[in-house]
């Protein structure tokens, strides 16, 4: 008898999708602890920086059948460090479950079930960590996947500007642009976009806006 995956948990909540085309729907996060990038402006220290909660499978399954109508936003940290991720993903979706699975780039997504919403975060230079992209994952993405940039700067919108027409994103997934706000105001960035007339979403975070200052269970 194969032993029962254990996952390493930094959190677990009910909240309102805050990110991606899924923004204001309900959804239950699944945050799992431990990340292997260190981006400048990360907002989720804490989940490699204090301690994990060890979880069943099976525990994280009893939770999300306590919320059978909710979307399920598996996320970190970096979640696919840790390979009990796969087994949980399949369980979920075996039940029914829209997953979504937001990645920040730097690990191979080969063996994220297709049916699986990516949301494949792709650092800008400004992160500090855009030589830690692997680009293979964009030719593995489904039209239902998402690739977000987070943007500090106008080098960093230069930059994805640049990445979707190289690599022909907006053939590949729906694309999404969120300004770092304590960087970029929202607002310019959204000139860039209408000028360039880019074939991307601008994203505020939802739940930044509901709960200000609420750095957890949000």
């Amino acid at each position: 008898m194969r032993d029962e995956p254990i996952l390493h948990i930094s959190e677990i909540f009910h909240s309102i999708q805050g990110e991606s085309s899924y923004a204001g729907y309900p959804c239950l996060f699944f945050r799992l602890s431990g990340c292997n990038l260190r981006c400048s402006y990360c907002d989720a220290k804490y989940t490699y920086e204090e301690p994990a909660t060890p979880t069943p499978l099976d525990t994280l399954l009893t939770e999300a059948a306590r919320h059978p109508k909710a979307l399920i936003e598996i996320t970190g940290g970096e979640p696919l460090l840790q390979v009990g991720v796969y087994p949980l993903m399949e369980a979920l979706l075996a039940a029914g479950r829209t997953v979504l699975l937001e990645t920040n780039g730097s690990l191979s997504i080969a063996r994220v079930p297709r049916e699986v919403v990516k949301i494949l975060d792709l650092k800008c230079p400004d992160s500090g960590m855009a030589e830690k992209m692997d680009l293979a994952n964009l030719d593995l993405l489904a039209p239902h996947d998402e690739i977000k940039f987070v943007v500090s700067s106008r080098t960093d919108y230069d930059w994805a500007r640049a990445m979707m027409t190289e690599h022909r994103l907006a053939e590949k997934a729906k694309l999404i642009l969120s300004p770092v706000i304590s960087r970029l105001a929202p607002a310019l960035m959204a000139q860039w976009l209408m000028a360039d007339a880019l074939p991307a979403r601008l994203q505020l975070q939802l739940h930044t806006l509901l709960w200000p200052g609420m750095k957890c269970g949000v």
